[in-house]
């Protein structure tokens, strides 16, 4: 469909006056961003009539479940996760998180806040080769390969997100744009070369699917802390790794009602997350399938950034799964906010699309 879509605008009839052409870029650009996410919704199986939130174990998947898989010292993620040095958190702290008052008795909150700054916010900026492959239930698999950079305005706050598409050769060239806010909505823009037309797309729904794969926005960029109420569960491990296990219950309504996540007690990356749905089902999983040091600096100035390069969100109850692999990871390159701008969105540079 994307095809054809890309082959009309290069069909366009001669002659047509500049304020058609506008309106039927614009409407391109819609059927483009509607086919995007029909890719993932084809695939998601739909309640028509949730019930009453309410908890179960979310059966041979779940918690129990995973308990005792890493329980037994089996091959999981986190066996894979490298050594590495203690994360630095710009906090003047060790990674561990302590209570609020300074005392050693961890906090569900601080934890998050935390592992969010690990997770999403390692160095002042980033550049990374990512492949996606969403793979459905009978083992179909569509591939897309792009390049990411992010780059920090304030540590644990507003961010700018730039992804240019490679593959497939459909929606090459085409790129993508997010000013992430905390304290607002988020700015998205998508460009699409076709019919030269950049267009801002609604931010409203951070839960939608991230160009049609298993992972949403939210989960590219980072969900608020403040929008959940945490618990420390407990403390155990996964595989190898300790882990803290803390329960999140979204304050608003949103597409599940608990999530589980195991962030490592060490580098306080999350390695696993469950999400479970209004009848208390587990619905989705994340894991961090690798984690390598990538080394970061010079001199004084030299340390590692533990990184999770490979990662999978799977869909439990349709089957489908989105593998991604970070590769060619670069952080403090020095971006500026130039380089998140609408005219790098038509002409980025070309160290950016070899």
């Amino acid at each position: 469909m994307i095809r054809a879509f890309v082959l009309a605008g290069m069909l366009a009839l001669p002659g047509t006056s500049a304020q058609t052409r506008q309106q039927d870029g614009e409407r391109r650009a819609d059927l483009l961003l509607r086919d995007l996410r029909a890719q993932r919704a084809d695939s998601e199986v739909v309640d028509p009539a949730p019930m009453a939130p309410r908890r179960r174990s979310g059966g041979e998947e779940g918690e129990a479940a995973c308990r005792g898989r890493c329980g037994g010292g089996s091959a999981s993620p986190a066996n894979r996760i490298s050594a590495g040095r203690v994360l630095p958190l710009g906090c003047g702290r060790s990674a561990r998180a302590e209570g609020q008052d300074g005392d050693r008795r961890p906090d569900a909150a601080l934890i998050l806040s935390r592992s969010q700054r690990a997770f999403y916010y390692p160095g002042d900026d980033m550049k990374a080769r990512v492949t996606m492959q969403l793979i459905d239930s009978a083992g179909g698999t569509r591939t897309r390969v792009l390049t990411m950079l992010r780059r920090d305005e304030v540590e644990g706050g507003n961010q700018k997100y730039f992804i240019y598409f490679h593959e497939p050769g459909d929606v090459r060239g085409m790129t993508f744009m997010v000013w992430k806010h905390v304290a607002k909505e988020d700015e998205r823009w998508i460009f699409v070369p076709a019919v030269d037309l950049i267009r801002r797309i609604a931010a409203d729904d951070k839960r939608s699917s991230f160009v049609g794969s298993d992972f949403t926005y939210e989960d590219v960029s980072g969900r608020e802390v403040d929008d959940d109420v945490h618990t420390l569960l407990r403390e155990e491990s996964l595989g190898e790794r300790a882990c803290y296990l803390i329960q999140s219950e979204p304050k608003a309504s949103a597409d599940y009602v608990r999530r589980l996540s195991w962030i490592d007690k060490e580098h306080l990356l999350p390695l696993r997350e469950e999400y479970y749905d209004a009848q208390g089902e587990l619905f989705r999983v994340f894991s961090a399938d690798e984690i390598e040091d990538v080394a970061t600096g010079e001199g004084e100035k030299a340390h590692v950034l533990p990184t999770v390069t490979r990662r999978t969100m799977k869909n439990v109850k349709s089957g489908h799964r989105t593998e991604v692999t970070y590769a060619s990871v670069t952080y403090d390159l020095g971006l500026s906010d130039d380089d998140f701008s609408e005219r790098r969105m038509r002409r980025p540079p070309r160290a950016w699309t070899k």
